[in-house]
């Protein structure tokens, strides 16, 4: 079983690193020398904050706008039938946007 440190390309990026902190790329960093901020939940910050910058929303905040655009559709449906849909939509909608705010908490 290969380790992290038996990839092919190991070396190389040790060396890569190695030169850039012998040019001085590390230098003068903001927040150098500094300790890193406290976040809530260490084990998720990163993916948490990676998602954040691409635009991402925690799920029961995509599911409420989903909800809302059923309400539109409901309040400019007219067929019977289609509103049934939509209503039983609805009530699965809000018992999903309710798992996904207690999973988010």
């Amino acid at each position: 079983m290969l380790t992290p440190m038996d990839h092919p390309l190991i070396d190389l990026i040790d060396a890569k690193i190695a030169a850039a902190e012998a040019e001085g790329a590390f230098d003068d960093l903001p927040g150098a020398g500094k300790p890193l901020p406290q976040v809530d939940d260490p084990a998720n910050h990163l993916v948490n904050r990676l998602v954040k910058e691409a635009g991402g929303v925690p799920e029961f905040v995509s599911l409420s706008r989903e909800l809302s655009r059923l309400r539109e559709e409901l309040r400019e449906t007219g067929d019977r039938t289609r509103r049934k849909e939509i209503m039983r939509e609805m009530s699965m909608m809000e018992a999903r946007i309710d798992i996904a705010r207690k999973a988010h908490r």
